[in-house]
C-alpha cells in the first residue's frame, strides 16, 4: 500500500503558521514512507474564497520548501461535488441518512435549551428532499466508536453523545464532514495528519467512512498551537500569517525548523538542527499531543542564528528585496541611483552580526544612500542635552585634521576629545552617532563613518551643530 497523504487548507485567507506546521509534517511523513502528498484546496465556500488567497497558499509552501510540481495536485474540492452528491444519496436511500426540516429555533423550543443538540425529531417522519430540508446522518443509539490516533491513542466517543448531524443542506451541497470523507476516499488518503482542532469531528467523520463501507485512515491529531497566554492562535488577534514573517524577513529555513518543533524535538539537547535531521528523526509517534506555544520571540532568536551562519554573500543577497523592494515588500526610503552596491558590501559583515530580521537592514544602512539622515527625534532628545553643540565643535575640528579617514583614527580622535571633556566614548560618541545616522542605535559608528566619507560625515556633523543654535 503507498502512503498517500493529504494537506488541504481552505482558500479564505492569510496561510496560517499552524497551517504551515501540519503541512511540514505531512510533507515528511510521505517522504519518509516513500509515500505521495497532496495538496487539495478546500474552495467550497464560495463566500469567501479568493484566488489571490489559492495563490498565496501555493507562494507560502514553495517558501518553505514544498514546491509546486514536487507533489500531487493541487485538487479543488468544488470539482468533487458530484461525488458528495452520490454519497449523500446513497446514505439517504439506505437508510443510514434523513431529511430534516427543523431550525434552529424549533430546536431550541422543543428542548429548551440553545445549547442541547439536534433531538432526532424527523428522524421517522419519512421527509424527501425539498428547499429548507437538510441531510442529517443516522447516528448509532448504542456503541462506541473509537479513534486510533497515532498521537493520542485511542480516543473514544459514545454514541449516543453524537447527535444526528447535518451532511448536505437543503441544496443538496455536502458540508465540510461529508465532503471532507468523500475527497479522502476518491483520492485514496491513508493518513489523514491535521491540527488537533479538528479532533472533535473525527467520529462523525469514522462513522461516515463506516457507513460508506470503507476502513477509515489513519488518524493523528497534532497539538493545537497557542500564544503565550495559551489562547489558540487566531487570526484576529494575533501574527499568524505566515507571509507576515515571510515579507518581514524571516528565512525560510529557520521558519521550518522552528514549526517543526512545535510539539516535537530532535534528540539530544539541541532545536537549531538541519533540515537533513528533520527529515530523518522526525516521528508522529513522538508528537506530544500538548498545546505547542508559538514564542514569536523565540522564533525572532531563531532567524538571527540562521542570519550569522550565512556566508556575507548569502547575506547580501538575501537582502536585496529589501534593499530594491518587491511586490511584497515597500521601497526602501533611498531612490535606485542612491543606492551603493561597494557602500553596502562593506557595512553587510557588520549588519549581519546585529539584525534579527532581514527586514531590518534598512534602517542600519539607510544613512549611507540618503543625502541626511532620518532623524529618530527621540534618539536626539536623549543625545543632544547640555554640552552637546560643544562636543560636536571640538570633534569637527579634530576630524577636520586627520590625514587618514579610517575607523581606528576616527575612534581615537573622538576619544581624544572625550576624555578632554571628561567624558567615556560611549557618552562622546552619543551625539555624533545621531547626527551621522539619525539614530541612537546601529552600526559600529566609526566603520560607519569611515564609509560614509569625510564630507558627508563633516556635512552631517556641521548640520547638526547648527540645528543646536
Amino acid at each position: 500500500m503507498t502512503v498517500r497523504v493529504r494537506f488541504a487548507p481552505s482558500p479564505t485567507g492569510m496561510f496560517h503558521v499552524g497551517g504551515a506546521r501540519s503541512a511540514l509534517q505531512n510533507w515528511i511523513f510521505a517522504k519518509q514512507q516513500g509515500g505521495v502528498f497532496v495538496l487539495r484546496i478546500e474552495d467550497t465556500d464560495a463566500a469567501r474564497n479568493r484566488p489571490e488567497w489559492t495563490e498565496g497558499i501555493l507562494s507560502a509552501l514553495d517558501w518553505i520548501g514544498i514546491a509546486r510540481g514536487t507533489y500531487e495536485g493541487p485538487y479543488f474540492q468544488s470539482a468533487n461535488a458530484d461525488e458528495h452528491r452520490n454519497a449523500a444519496s446513497r446514505l439517504h436511500a439506505e437508510g443510514r441518512a434523513y431529511y430534516c426540516d427543523c431550525t434552529r429555533e424549533s430546536v431550541q423550543a422543543r428542548t429548551g435549551s440553545q445549547y442541547q443538540g439536534y433531538d432526532g425529531f424527523c428522524r421517522d417522519r419519512g421527509l424527501g428532499p425539498g428547499e429548507g430540508r437538510a441531510l442529517r446522518f443516522r447516528t448509532p443509539d448504542e456503541g462506541e466508536t473509537v479513534v486510533v490516533d497515532l498521537i493520542r491513542g485511542e480516543p473514544t466517543f459514545e454514541n449516543k453523545l453524537i447527535e444526528d448531524f447535518v451532511i448536505a443542506r437543503g441544496d443538496g451541497s455536502a458540508v465540510f464532514l461529508l465532503a471532507n470523507v468523500v475527497d479522502d476516499l476518491t483520492m485514496g488518503i491513508t493518513h489523514v495528519i491535521r491540527a488537533e482542532e479538528h479532533l472533535p469531528n473525527t467520529p462523525k467523520q469514522q462513522l461516515l467512512w463506516d457507513a460508506l463501507g470503507v476502513k477509515p485512515p489513519v488518524w493523528a491529531h497534532v497539538p493545537v498551537v497557542v500564544n503565550e497566554k495559551r489562547q489558540k492562535l487566531s487570526k484576529r488577534r494575533d501574527k499568524v500569517a505566515l507571509e507576515a514573517y515571510r515579507d518581514e524577513g524571516y528565512l525560510a529555513d529557520a521558519m521550518r525548523n522552528y514549526l517543526m518543533l512545535l510539539g516535537w524535538a530532535p534528540s539530544g539537547d539541541r532545536e537549531i538542527v538541519p533540515w537533513s535531521v528533520i527529515e530523518s528523526e522526525f516521528r508522529l509517534t513522538e508528537v506530544n499531543p500538548s498545546p505547542a506555544f508559538f514564542d514569536e520571540k523565540k522564533l525572532r532568536a531563531f532567524n538571527g542564528e540562521y542570519i550569522r551562519a550565512l556566508s556575507v554573500e548569502e547575506f547580501a543577497a538575501a537582502c536585496q528585496p529589501w534593499l530594491t523592494g518587491t511586490d511584497t515588500i515597500a521601497p526602501p526610503p533611498w531612490q535606485p541611483a542612491e543606492f551603493d552596491p561597494a557602500a553596502f558590501a562593506a557595512v553587510a559583515p557588520l549588519a549581519q552580526t546585529r539584525i534579527a530580521v532581514l527586514s531590518e537592514i534598512v534602517p542600519n544602512v539607510d544613512f549611507l544612500f540618503l543625502e541626511s539622515p532620518l532623524v529618530d527625534e527621540a534618539a536626539w532628545a536623549k543625545a543632544m542635552k547640555e554640552g552637546a553643540a560643544d562636543l560636536l565643535d571640538d570633534a569637527i575640528t579634530a576630524f577636520e585634521a586627520l590625514a587618514d579617514w579610517s575607523a581606528e583614527p576616527i575612534k581615537a580622535a573622538l576619544e581624544e576629545v572625550g576624555t578632554r571633556r571628561g567624558l567615556k566614548l560611549g557618552k562622546a560618541q552619543a551625539p555624533v552617532r545621531v547626527a551621522i545616522t539619525g539614530r541612537g542605535v546601529g552600526l559600529p559608528l566609526f566603520e560607519s563613518m569611515a564609509v560614509l566619507g569625510r564630507d558627508r560625515s563633516l556635512t552631517r556633523l556641521r548640520a547638526a551643530r547648527t540645528r543646536l543654535i
